[in-house]
């Protein structure tokens, strides 16, 4: 048997909405908080199972993307004014010349979470 991920938890001040914030960002849908988490589906295997703490401590969540994905993503941060960079110490550099792919960029919520996307064109 092959291990997967099958979900994570991901500290949020507010769950449901750092849930829409990511679902947003990345094309995803949201369907709700369900008992103590907002569930966002990333893939058939993966769920981010937002929760709401009291002072939450960010976590990275790295995410390899198609082209097109990563053009939409990018829009997205664009369009609702979120800033991202190339560099985890300066996501808001604006730049997307990642060292480990050709195209990648860095976001943060307001808890603290960052967020990479990398694409290989």
């Amino acid at each position: 048997m092959s291990i997967t991920l099958n979900h994570t938890i991901v500290p949020a001040l507010d769950n449901e909405v750092a849930a829409r914030f990511f679902a947003s960002v990345m094309g995803l849908d949201y369907r709700g908080a369900d008992r103590h988490f907002a569930p966002v589906r990333v893939n058939d295997s993966l769920t981010l199972d937002f929760m709401s703490v009291e002072n939450p401590v960010g976590h990275h969540l790295a995410f390899d993307v198609d082209p097109s994905s990563f053009d939409e993503i990018l829009a997205r941060l664009d369009s609702a004014g979120v800033p991202y960079g190339n560099d985890p110490r300066e996501p808001g550099n604006g730049r997307i010349d990642h060292p480990l792919c050709a195209r990648g960029l860095y976001f943060t919520d307001d808890a603290g979470n960052l967020y990479e996307v990398m694409s290989p064109r």
